[in-house]
C-alpha cells in the first residue's frame, strides 16, 4: 500500500528577533525575518522516519504570507517531497477557528492517510489545532504521543504519562498530535539544500480551496484581544553580601524575615 503522509508546519517569526505587536490591530507584527516554528522540526523529522519505513510521499502543508514562503525550505531539505502553502492576504488575522478551516481545506485536497502535527506553535502556544483540523474532517486524532507506527492500515502511537506509557491506536486516514520533544530533527547536508531548492511549493489562494474569505482572517475569528502591553519590569537582582564569616547567619536571617525558615 502505497501511504500519502501531510506534516503541517508554521513560518513563525524568528526567535532572535524581539517580538512586536501592532497597536492598532493588537496582532503580532509578522514583516520581519521567519523561520520554521521549532517545535514543528520534531513534526518534520518524525513525518520524515515514517516515510523511510514505510515509503510514499511526504507533503508539507502551512498558512503563510508570501513573504515566508522560503523558510518553508528547511522542510523540504529535511526530506520533504513538496510543500502546499496557502498564501493569500485574506489569511491575515486568522485565529484557531479560521485557520483550522483553511488547513483541512487544504488538506482535504490532498486526501493523505496520517497527517502529522507538532506540540504547538511557538507564536501561539494553543496546543490545539490538530484537533481542530481533526474536528473539521472528522478524522480521529491521536494527540501526545512520542512515537508513529503504522501497519496495514492502522496507525499506533505511544503516550508518555507521569507513571507509565499509554498505547493508542486508530486506523487510517486520521491525524497524530505529538507531544513535545519526541527525537532529535536532522541537520540537512549541503546537497539537500541545495536540492530542496528545486522542489515544488504549491501556492494556493482561498478560491483555489473555495473558501469564502469572510469566513476566515479577521472577520472569520471569533478571538478578541482587548488590550496589549509591554511585560512590567523585572526587579533588578538582590543585594550582594561580602562573606566575612557571617554569610551562613546573614542568609538564615533573610529566609526567616521572608517566611521560608
Amino acid at each position: 500500500m502505497a501511504y500519502k503522509l501531510c506534516v503541517c508546519i508554521k513560518v513563525v517569526p524568528r526567535s532572535a528577533v524581539a517580538k512586536r505587536f501592532d497597536g492598532t490591530t493588537h496582532r503580532l507584527d509578522r514583516s520581519g525575518a521567519t523561520e520554521l516554528n521549532p517545535h514543528d522540526l520534531y513534526a518534520v523529522e518524525e513525518a520524515v522516519q515514517l516515510r523511510e519505513r514505510i515509503g510514499g510521499e511526504l507533503i508539507a502543508v502551512t498558512m503563510a504570507p508570501d513573504d515566508g514562503l522560503e523558510s518553508l525550505r528547511g522542510a523540504l531539505a529535511m526530506g520533504v517531497d513538496r510543500a502546499v502553502a496557502v498564501a493569500d492576504p485574506a489569511i491575515a488575522g486568522s485565529d484557531l477557528l479560521a485557520t483550522s478551516r483553511v488547513l483541512a481545506a487544504a488538506l482535504v485536497r490532498e486526501r493523505p492517510d496520517v497527517i502529522v502535527f507538532g506540540s504547538l506553535s511557538a507564536d501561539g502556544g494553543g496546543a490545539q489545532l490538530s484537533a481542530a483540523v481533526g474536528e473539521r474532517m472528522g478524522l480521529p486524532v491521536l494527540s501526545g504521543v512520542r512515537s508513529i507506527e503504522v501497519t496495514d492500515g492502522r496507525v499506533r502511537g505511544i503516550r508518555q504519562t507521569t507513571d507509565s506509557e499509554v498505547v493508542v491506536e486508530t486506523v487510517t486516514p486520521c491525524i497524530v498530535g505529538l507531544g513535545g520533544s519526541t527525537n532529535v530533527p536532522r541537520y540537512p547536508a549541503f546537497r539537500d539544500i541545495v536540492a530542496a531548492k528545486k522542489k515544488a511549493i504549491d501556492c494556493l489562494s482561498l478560491a483555489d480551496l473555495g473558501i469564502d474569505p469572510a469566513t476566515v482572517g479577521e472577520s472569520g475569528s471569533r478571538t478578541e484581544v482587548l488590550t496589549i502591553t509591554s511585560p512590567p519590569t523585572r526587579n533588578r537582582g538582590g543585594d550582594v553580601v561580602t562573606d566575612e564569616g557571617q554569610g551562613a547567619a546573614w542568609l538564615f536571617e533573610y529566609l526567616t524575615s521572608r517566611g521560608f525558615a
